[in-house]
């Protein structure tokens, strides 16, 4: 690849790593805005829940009408960027939680219109080869979601307000970076619009599906771990010291979600490239599972043990993150990759919500001890998967 597709690669990453700081932005003042808008219980989870809503939202909409090949890219990703960092600000002066979480919702709705292009745009500069480049992007974005938490840990003697502010901040950042900063591709894919009269073909296609399996497994892990790990560690740390400070618990975050995960990210891409997409799927989730299943046992007791299960989870459960949707986009027929792409994002993302919103509720009946053994489930299941269609994916290889 010439210098000019690594330099974007360079400004892409940092603009979405910027970006998605807006993803948990609210999270990590939950407590502050629960007292606030004087939330009830069952709406506390929808401050995470509320985004991937919206991003499916998002997603689903800019697909069906086919926005990203109507517009220039780096325009919509930059406009995406502003309007969520206007939305993000707004929670300052929300009065009540309907608000609130509308917000957070429409907030998703625009980071449809930031993540989705820049895999276009990645994908524009990597047409070949591109499995470190994606596992970099994704990376970026597992450093920007956890980004809040890195921030919380210097104001968190602060107003909360100064977290949404310095958030909505990056994102505003993140737009002048993709309109001035980053250039156009040379080479443009082939348009692959979302349609309804192709979803048929994508859901006959066997191994798609088996690539959409096991994405489905992988995000019914992926972002209820990143909500819920940090209250854990935070309920964990206080059990066996009480004493523990706030600042170190937000730094434990942010290295077992941010920097493992990026991490992983790069590592996965380098390790697919060599071992091929579904090996290295397959090894990612055996080890979150059993990550998911054992970090609860580690409940109460030293903190360097829980530290190293959550890192080494941080690093697994997003590691294969970005070789789903590669697979998919190279056992799909060219007219439908891009509704297999949709297909596959929406319905991930869907799933998400109802993991969300079940560890709290399981949470109160089997405790920190074994709740997040149920987010195993999903890996497992998707591990099933990709070993059947490992078989295709040699046959595509072979061709």
């Amino acid at each position: 690849m010439n210098r000019g597709s690594w330099r974007a690669l360079t400004w892409i990453g940092l603009a979405v790593l910027f970006s998605l700081s807006l993803w948990f932005s609210a999270s990590v003042i939950a407590s502050e805005l629960i007292e606030h808008w004087n939330l009830s219980s069952h709406l506390e989870v929808w401050l995470s829940a509320s985004v991937p809503l919206g991003f499916v939202i998002g997603a689903f909409v800019s697909s069906y009408v086919g926005i990203a090949d109507r517009y220039n890219p780096r325009n919509i990703f930059a406009v995406s960027a502003l309007v969520g960092a206007l939305l993000n600000g707004l929670l300052i002066v929300a009065s009540g939680s309907f608000f609130g979480i509308l917000l957070r919702i429409l907030t998703g709705v625009t980071l449809a219109g930031v993540y989705p292009i820049a895999v276009k745009m990645l994908s524009q500069w990597f047409p070949k080869k591109r499995g470190l480049a994606i596992g970099i992007l994704i990376a970026a974005l597992t450093l920007g979601s956890s980004l809040p938490h890195f921030v919380v840990m210097f104001f968190s003697e602060l107003d909360w307000k100064v977290v949404i502010l310095f958030t909505s901040v990056l994102a505003v950042l993140a737009a002048v970076i993709v309109h001035w900063m980053v250039e156009d591709a040379p080479e443009t894919s082939k348009k692959s619009p979302f349609s309804f009269k192709l979803i048929k073909k994508v859901v006959t296609n066997k191994p798609v599906m088996l690539a959409n399996y096991g994405y489905f497994g992988h995000m019914w892990e992926l972002y209820a771990m990143w909500t819920w790990l940090p209250p854990f560690l935070a309920a964990s740390f206080i059990s066996y010291s009480p004493e523990t400070p706030y600042w170190f618990i937000a730094l434990s975050s942010f290295l077992s979600i941010g920097v493992a995960g990026g991490i992983g990210c790069v590592l996965g891409g380098i390790i697919s490239d060599k071992i091929g997409r579904s090996n290295l799927t397959i090894y990612s989730m055996l080890i979150s599972a059993t990550c998911a299943v054992l970090i609860g046992l580690t409940y109460g007791h030293f903190i360097w043990l829980t530290l190293i299960l959550s890192f080494i989870w941080g690093m697994s459960v997003i590691a294969d993150s970005a070789q789903f949707s590669a697979a998919v986009s190279e056992v799909a027929e060219v007219e439908y990759v891009g509704t297999a792409l949709t297909f596959q994002m929406c319905i991930g993302f869907l799933i998400t919500i109802f993991s969300i919103n079940l560890i709290p509720i399981i949470q109160t009946y089997v405790g920190w001890e074994w709740v997040f053994a149920l987010l195993a489930i999903g890996p497992i299941l998707g591990i099933f998967s990709m070993v059947k269609y490992r078989r295709h994916e040699f046959h595509h290889v072979e061709r």
